[in-house]
């Protein structure tokens, strides 16, 4: 999830870096515009105008760059920004230099395509909505040039033909129909743009989003095979000294019949190795029917009262409260049996770090299912918040993380989420939701 974090946020400073060439590409091509109409060309222009601005696109470039050498990220609403930023510029010098009858004029399209590639529906159609209207205002006030008036040489040629008169008002009627007819094309290009573009970049983001949980999911189903292969080598390895601790256990029962005390403490053991045995078996057995797709449905609220016994019996010295909610609506669940072991390890987690004071609260909808625990332990360690859910990865000196990894694969393979975080007090807070399946009733 860093990682991916990581590249969401440098996403936006490369768009900048980029934007930032484009514009220095710009600068260079006005350059080259105004020298080649002073020398070569002969226009009239106010050049010392045109110039200042030409200066205040440069040092915002520049002050850009600048900004780039810092660690900040850049938002959506900076990178809006320094495209409103070009898009004002280029307006300033289109006022100065012919309006919209100056061939930059189609430059209002590269902000557009680079505002509905990059950035959301509101600000692409924001940027839109102001570059038609400083086009359409720039039809109507500017400072005009004659040479790049489209029909200056058309109007002189009627004139000479035709007579005055009837030349200037030909012309005027010619000059509106193209004014109109470049209006309609900006504008019918800009919506085009605007729309297009911004669906498939956003078609395109979805499925790198896409592969990316496909790649995520993935790495997880790996790391699940490894944990599986090593659950699965440790139950087999775990047969033979199970039987010879109980065979042990047996002996030391009948050589010391004398000694209550120890009785008591071989029973709690052989107990316990029962309870080894059970959860081996246990485990085989689910992952055969699992395997032949043998899961048969069961009451929900069975369900749960199965598991909070399971727990109570595994740990005889937790004390908590449980809410079990009765008005519940009934439902037929077949849960997979990773989704049990998965509540067990949380209720587990809570134990361990303080087994006295426990809240588990269990309820659930038509549609979802939702577990809570609040423990009165010692929280989760800022240091490792992020990683936590992580293979190897425990807040318990003694744990390996990997009941709470597993816990958390699991639950996502379904569809479900779970949330940790430090109550106000002391504790933390753990919450399990899962979407319960419809075609289940």
């Amino acid at each position: 999830m860093t990682e991916d974090r990581s590249f969401s946020l440098a996403a936006p400073t490369n768009n900048l870096r980029r934007l930032m060439v484009i514009r220095g590409l710009l600068i260079s091509a006005l350059c080259i515009a105004l020298i080649s109409s002073y020398f070569a060309l002969h226009l009239v222009l106010p050049y010392s105008v045109l110039g200042l601005i030409l200066t205040g696109i440069t040092a915002i470039n520049l002050l850009t760059w600048l900004r780039l050498q810092k660690p900040w990220p850049v938002t959506e609403l900076e990178f809006f920004s320094q495209l409103l930023l070009d898009a004002l510029c280029i307006s300033l010098m289109l006022y100065f230099s012919g309006g919209a009858n100056n061939p930059f004029v189609s430059y209002y399209l590269v902000p557009l395509c680079i505002a509905a590639a990059t950035l959301s529906w509101n600000y692409a159609a924001l940027l839109t909505a102001i570059s038609v209207a400083a086009y359409t205002i720039l039809l109507v006030y500017h400072i005009p040039i004659e040479e790049l008036s489209p029909m200056s040489h058309h109007h002189q040629l009627t004139m000479v033909q035709e007579g005055t008169s009837h030349g200037m008002n030909h012309g005027a009627s010619q000059w509106n129909m193209h004014t109109l007819g470049m209006w309609i094309n900006f504008m019918a290009s800009a919506l085009l743009i605007s729309y297009f573009v911004v669906q498939m970049a956003r078609n395109i983001r979805g499925q790198d989003q896409a592969l990316t949980r496909l790649r995520e999911e993935e790495m997880l189903n790996q790391q699940l095979m490894a944990v599986a292969t090593l659950a699965a080598g440790t139950a087999h390895e775990l047969g033979t000294p199970l039987s010879t601790i109980k065979t042990l256990l047996s002996e030391m029962q009948d050589d010391y019949p004398d000694k209550p005390e120890l009785q008591e403490d071989l029973k709690l053991l052989q107990s316990q190795l029962v309870q080894c045995d059970h959860t081996l078996k246990n485990l085989i057995n689910r992952a055969e029917q699992s395997q032949a797709g043998n899961q048969s449905k069961q009451d929900l609220h069975q369900y749960c009262e199965d598991i909070i016994e399971q727990w109570l019996i595994m740990r005889p010295e937790v004390e908590a409260n449980i809410q079990l909610a009765e008005s519940c609506p009934e439902r037929q669940v077949s849960f997979d049996a990773t989704i049990g072991q998965s509540i067990l390890n949380l209720l587990n987690n809570a134990a361990d770090a303080c087994p006295t004071g426990i809240d588990v609260d269990i309820c659930w909808t038509r549609d979802e299912f939702i577990l809570t625990i609040d423990d009165n332990g010692p929280g989760i360690p800022l240091e490792i918040a992020e990683q936590l859910g992580k293979p190897f990865v425990s807040t318990k000196g003694k744990g390996f993380g990997l009941g709470l990894f597993l816990s958390h694969a699991s639950i996502s393979r379904h569809g479900g989420e779970i949330k940790l975080y430090n109550r106000d007090n002391a504790g933390t807070h753990t919450e399990l939701r899962l979407p319960l399946s419809k075609e289940i009733s």
